[in-house]
């Protein structure tokens, strides 16, 4: 008999492998180079006898600074060292009556950050999968208890048993009803079909079915008071563990939805292949978003991640959990695979807690034959709310840090793999899944600093990648998660040095950088344009022109100076109990005026004092520096020296011109505030002022 046709295919990207290998070495020579100037300099300056102090903690902090962009440059190379794409034959699947039940968890938190039409929509285009209708089931967990999102709930289950049967009888590719009606043409499905009357005349009647359903959920958020954040349990539309408990779960956040009905079966090429299924925990689909502008200035569809990042990670054992869009076998969030057939009581209990009706439930599922006694999600979450159930067990106390994490998902994949799943990364050509993306600068810094305060709470506990993975994984996969932390937790102390110690040390006129005619200035030179030139040939290979890799150079010096220092001093305040973590979800309500001038191109800095002064500071700061170090140098002829430090002045002013431009020309809404442009001048001058006086002595 013959082998059954594969039902997906992996491909290493050899041209891009090729191209990255060929970098890491050059550059990795280059910075050895440089790092080899840097020690021989110091070891001249700790020689010298007539040395100064205040030079030598300039020039230390500078080498440190360079050291730490260097070590994370080389943590990096494991997401570049060898890509891999990923194709699937859905058609070759098994019938649809051989197909594992999935379950559908949409969470959802706030409904007057999180609009219910738009929850509504993900929540309907999830139930439109093309799958077995009979295997599929929908639950919306709502952790704010909001009879508002109830009630919405109710009409949505109305309005889909017109509009799942509409899908099916036209072929309609875009399910999400919203999506679908907000479309400027009708060739969605056959032609043939699109053309014909009773199509027509169907699509019509199904447009005010739904204009109607959303007038009256408008209406129920109208009228009903949102639930307190302190509320009892509520379970509703029959929810438990004798009616699903499916083997495989799709997660998704309330506002994506499915763009592509065919998700699941692509899913399912991978969970049902039974040479990678066993330890295969989740299928990973990549964020995207159908609010992005064509200029994207912050960045918002987190483009390294998923257009380059990912494909490295499924070269090693799988990128890691992104929160939402994902297909996760139910078996890897117990942890069960690690259980032996023989498994007796002690070693059961020693895992998963004192429970004897837990812990039949898990022998029975790996004695039998398919028998689904598991408890519910909403059941698990009731339990670890409490982190008493499974108190000094091995399960529960990875699954309460899990719970009170914001950050679960990284955690949960970290130790996943830890224990040997891997995952698989897959990016179809049309989208599966589509959201809404931050499209103002406070809200977007507010959410990176909400991720990197629960990263840098994973560096500082037991379970840091640095101590924790060294003897469950690679050497290489766990770089990966280092630099994935890494990044975050070590960028601001580089970024805040070199924005100022080279611009205080030119307006002294000490030379921290090799001079022109020096052989080791080509050496600096060939560094910052290496790196550079490999971002810029990321993202031309992306299909866009070179204003992305400008946005991207610009967000990222943004949140290093603030969002990645906040986010460590609010880590050791939480490690320390001065306060507790918690978890805002991100506003999803687009103000009219902040998208206008998103759309637009136009940054929008009406955002909190403490995001803002930090990089409006550093910007005050090197316009002051480059200005009176160039008169200082054409009055000395001291270029030579000086070039490199000038030159990064320069570099920092330009980039972030939009922030001067906020500060002294704009005069629109989204301006700099004039008490932040003001706190911005007094901070550079005091920096100013008190480098002045350290280089005097």
């Amino acid at each position: 008999m013959e082998d059954p046709l594969p039902l997906h295919s992996c491909h290493v990207q050899k041209s891009c492998m090729i191209i990255n290998r060929s970098y890491i070495f050059v550059h990795g020579t280059a910075l050895l180079a440089l790092l080899y100037y840097r020690v021989s300099s110091l070891l001249e300056i700790i020689l010298a006898e007539s040395r100064e102090l205040p030079y030598f903690v300039s020039y230390l902090l500078v080498f440190a600074s360079e050291l730490v962009l260097s070590f994370l440059w080389f943590l990096s190379i494991s997401y570049r060292w060898r890509p891999v794409s990923r194709s699937v034959f859905p058609e070759r699947l098994p019938e649809d009556q051989k197909l594992p039940a999935i379950d559908v968890f949409i969470c959802t938190a706030d409904p007057e950050k999180e609009p219910t039409v738009e929850v509504m929509n993900t929540v309907i285009s999830a139930m439109a999968l093309d799958y077995p209708p009979d295997k599929l089931h929908v639950y919306l967990s709502d952790d704010g208890g909001s009879p508002v999102t109830l009630g919405a709930l109710r009409e949505a289950w109305k309005f889909a048993r017109f509009w799942l049967p509409f899908c099916t009888k036209y072929g309609i590719k875009t399910r999400c009803p919203e999506a679908y009606f907000s479309k400027d043409d009708d060739c969605d499905g056959s032609l043939s079909r699109s053309s014909s009357i009773e199509f027509i005349d169907d699509k019509k009647e199904i447009e005010k079915q739904y204009a109607v359903f959303k007038e009256r959920v408008l209406r129920i958020q109208e009228n009903t008071s949102t639930a307190s954040k302190d509320h009892p349990p509520s379970i509703e539309l029959r929810v438990s563990s004798m009616l699903s408990n499916s083997p495989y779960i799709l997660i998704l956040d309330c506002d994506m939805y499915c763009n592509d009905s065919s998700s699941a079966r692509q899913a399912m090429c991978f969970h049902l292949d039974k040479t990678i299924s066993p330890k295969l925990a989740y299928v990973q689909f990549p964020q995207k978003f159908h609010n992005i502008s064509s200029e994207d200035i912050y960045d918002s569809q987190l483009r390294l991640c998923f257009s380059h990042m990912w494909y490295g990670a499924d070269g090693l054992k799988g990128p890691t959990f992104t929160g939402t869009c994902f297909y996760m076998k139910r078996m890897a969030l117990y942890g069960t695979s690690q259980l032996q057939k023989d498994a007796n009581l002690a070693q059961l209990q020693k895992v998963f807690g004192p429970s004897n009706d837990f812990i039949i439930s898990i022998y029975q599922k790996n004695h039998t034959n398919g028998r689904e006694f598991f408890i519910t999600v909403l059941e698990e979450m009731d339990l670890l709310a409490s982190c008493s159930y499974e108190k000094d067990t091995e399960w529960g106390e990875e699954a309460c840090f899990r719970y009170l994490s914001v950050v679960e998902d990284f955690f949960t994949s970290f130790m996943l793999q830890c224990k040997g799943w891997t995952s698989v990364y897959i990016n179809p050509p049309k989208p599966s899944f589509l959201g809404s993306a931050t499209t103002n600068l406070s809200d977007y810094l507010v959410q990176h600093t909400r991720w990197y305060t629960g990263l840098v709470d994973i560096v500082l506990s037991k379970y840091s990648p640095l101590i924790y993975g060294a003897p469950r994984m690679s050497s290489v996969l766990q770089c990966m998660y280092i630099s994935h932390i890494a990044y975050y937790f070590l960028n601001f102390f580089p970024l805040w040095c070199l924005a100022i110690i080279p611009q205080l040390c030119l307006l002294q006129g000490i030379p921290l950088y090799p001079e022109i005619s020096n052989p080791f200035f080509l050496v600096f030179v060939f560094v910052f344009l290496s790196s550079n030139l490999k971002d810029i040939q990321e993202v031309l290979a992306d299909g866009f022109s070179i204003r992305p890799w400008i946005y991207d150079q610009r967000m990222w010096m943004i949140r290093s100076v603030g969002c990645y220092i906040y986010s460590f001093l609010n880590a050791i305040q939480v490690k320390i109990g001065m306060r507790k973590a918690s978890f805002k979800p991100t506003n999803k309500v687009a103000d009219e005026g902040q998208f206008k001038r998103y759309l637009s191109g136009i940054y929008d800095f009406q955002a909190s004092t403490m995001f803002i002064a930090p990089i409006c500071t550093l910007v005050i700061l090197n316009v002051t520096s480059l200005l009176l170090g160039a008169v200082k140098i054409v009055v000395t002829g001291n270029y030579d020296q000086m070039f490199i430090q000038a030159f990064i002045s320069f570099f920092i002013v330009a980039l972030q011109y939009p922030v001067i431009a906020a500060m002294f020309f704009r005069k629109d809404s989204g301006r700099i505030s004039e008490s932040s442009a003001t706190l911005s001048a007094l901070l550079a001058a005091i920096i100013l002022f008190i480098g002045s006086l350290l280089f005097m002595y």
